[in-house]
């Protein structure tokens, strides 16, 4: 899913302070779940999507664990500012990452994610697309035609 600067402003429907402020240096965001078991997603996956990031000139900034979820944050900078943010997020089922163009406070960056996955308005919608794009296509691979 991508996400825009106004995008993210209209899901703060609740004029949250906080999320204003984590959100007001992002241009735009992809924000890309994984259900590992469904994908089989691996760990080897996992190292090379980290080493994928990179060779793009991304630079490893903080390793951490919050709420059982692993948490690597990665920036990119171009004349001493950070152009942009990736955050990977994985426990054993899913894993989650934010692909930003712009910049997150790295204190902050743990809690980016909680807000979009906790807040049930905004996680709710993102689980519910996710899941019913993979009933659509679980359908159409029996050849049933949705309308």
């Amino acid at each position: 899913m991508y996400f825009y600067k106004n995008t993210l402003r209209m899901l703060n429907q609740s004029d949250n302070k906080d999320f204003d402020e984590l959100i007001k240096d992002i241009e735009k965001m992809k924000f890309l779940m994984i259900d590992k078991s469904k994908s089989s997603f691996s760990d080897e996956d996992y190292k090379k999507l980290k080493s994928g990031y990179q060779s793009e000139s991304y630079e490893e900034m903080m390793t951490s664990r919050f709420q059982g979820k692993y948490f690597d944050v990665y920036i990119r900078q171009h004349d001493g500012r950070v152009k942009g943010t990736v955050i990977m997020a994985s426990d054993s089922a899913n894993l989650y990452v934010l692909d930003i163009i712009g910049r997150v406070a790295l204190d902050k960056a743990t809690s980016l994610f909680s807000t979009l996955n906790q807040s049930t308005d905004i996680g709710q919608r993102m689980k519910d697309f996710v899941s019913s794009d993979n009933k659509s296509k679980e359908k159409k691979r029996h050849g049933v035609k949705i309308d």
